[in-house]
């Protein structure tokens, strides 16, 4: 039941001392805010970092063309490595790939007309499977198929801010034809993407087309797997084996591991992870440090308070009152400034935190390392039980010595 009285009597305690009162408070208050703070600011560092992964399979490996870097069976170093489509091919029949796709880079933005709009544009020519890679969402028509690669079909799939910008709102886009290079392409699909805006300023062509057409090549750049749910062992050890075989078809060394460049993206995030593993216990490092520098500061005030009212706590326990009741009477007054300056603490920092979080989202800004501020409900439940905990370990300090008290000294002071 609420004791009116017994608030009353903390709440004059307090008043009584002010100004030491406020700067107590305004430390616990100080040490929660930051730790929010601090906490959204991470989230949002991890939420842009993790936003980023998105934009990728997360289960993928992307292989490189490079430069050998050893001799081998007496060819020199330095030799170029070129992918062609026998090494795609060959990379298929790898077991445990899933999805596969090769990149022919056309080399910079391509002229894209069509009637009277002249625009630049990304154009590249990838195999179907791409849009497995990129996380690519088809949002009308469709993606290029086997067929479009295997007949070289002069077909497109294009990015949401491609169509906007070339045709006009309400008018057909499947079916119809825009010109790259000089070359007419019929769109079978319009594509949006996770990532940022660049990621739809896209054309896609079957890289057959533009090897044949533009090139009359069967070169491919860069190659594309993903691998399934087998987690980062499996995933090394496909990377192994597509050295190993690399490394028959060109003649280089299997040791050799400038020839050409894996880039394991499972390896990548579990690593990312690991760091924002540490930062975050970092963070809270800090936060419960300066959350502790404050509750020391209570624990000073309720000393001062004890010592205050020793020749009352003396009476009330000659009057009869137990030790649970002096324990009672001083925590309750330690809980009471901890988690009133702890809980406007927190709800300062969330707020500032969602506010920021607001304005980036109205305001359409984008910072290339900080995405979507938060602090999930979970962190303000362990920070008010953190709040709790440490407003009652204040206040036992002081509770014990008021416990201690010898009632007939008391009165005499």
């Amino acid at each position: 039941m609420f004791d009116f009285d017994k608030w009353q009597e903390i709440l004059d305690s307090l008043r009584r001392h002010r100004l030491r009162t406020l700067l107590t408070a305004l430390s616990v208050w100080w040490g929660i805010f930051m730790l929010v703070i601090l906490l959204g600011a991470g989230n949002g560092l991890q939420n842009s970092f993790e936003h980023n992964f998105r934009d990728d399979a997360l289960n993928s490996l992307w292989i490189y063309r490079g430069t050998t870097s050893e001799p081998y069976k007496g060819l020199p170093v330095g030799r170029r490595v070129q992918f062609t489509n026998a090494d795609y091919e060959m990379v298929k029949q790898t077991e445990g790939i899933e999805h596969i796709t090769g990149r022919y880079y056309l080399g910079g933005e391509y002229v894209v007309k069509r009637k009277n709009k002249t625009l630049s544009y990304d154009v590249r020519s990838v195999h179907p499977d791409h849009q497995y890679l990129e996380n690519t969402l088809t949002t009308e028509g469709r993606f290029l198929n086997t067929a479009d690669v295997r007949k070289s079909r002069k077909v497109c799939a294009i990015g949401r801010i491609v169509a906007d910008e070339l045709f006009e709102p309400g008018e057909p886009i499947i079916g119809e034809y825009v010109n790259v290079r000089s070359v007419e392409y019929k769109v079978v699909g319009v594509f949006d993407d996770n990532g940022p805006e660049s990621e739809v300023r896209k054309i896609y062509i079957p890289i057959t087309t533009a090897q044949r057409v533009y090139e009359g090549t069967d070169r491919v750049h860069q190659l594309m797997v993903t691998v399934g749910e087998i987690g980062l062992e499996g995933s090394k050890k496909i990377e192994d084996e597509l050295r190993t075989k690399f490394a028959a078809r060109h003649n280089f060394s299997p040791s050799d591991r400038q020839a050409i460049r894996i880039y394991n993206n499972i390896e990548e995030y579990e690593e990312f992870q690991t760091i924002f593993t540490f930062i975050k216990g970092f963070i809270w490092f800090v936060g419960i440090g300066s959350i502790i520098a404050g509750v020391i500061g209570v624990s000073n005030i309720m000393l001062i308070v004890v010592k205050d009212r020793t020749k009352e706590i003396g009476i009330r326990k000659a009057m009869g009152a137990t030790p649970g009741s002096i324990i009672s009477m001083i925590l309750q007054e330690a809980v009471f400034l901890t988690a009133t300056a702890g809980y406007l603490g927190l709800l300062c920092g969330f707020s500032l935190v969602y506010g920021i979080q607001q304005f980036m989202v109205s305001n359409e800004i984008e910072v290339e390392f900080f995405y979507n501020p938060e602090v999930n409900f979970g962190t303000v439940i362990t920070a008010l039980l953190i709040l709790v905990i440490c407003g009652a370990l204040a206040g036992l300090i002081p509770a014990m010595q008021a416990v201690r008290i010898n009632p007939v000294q008391a009165m005499k002071q």
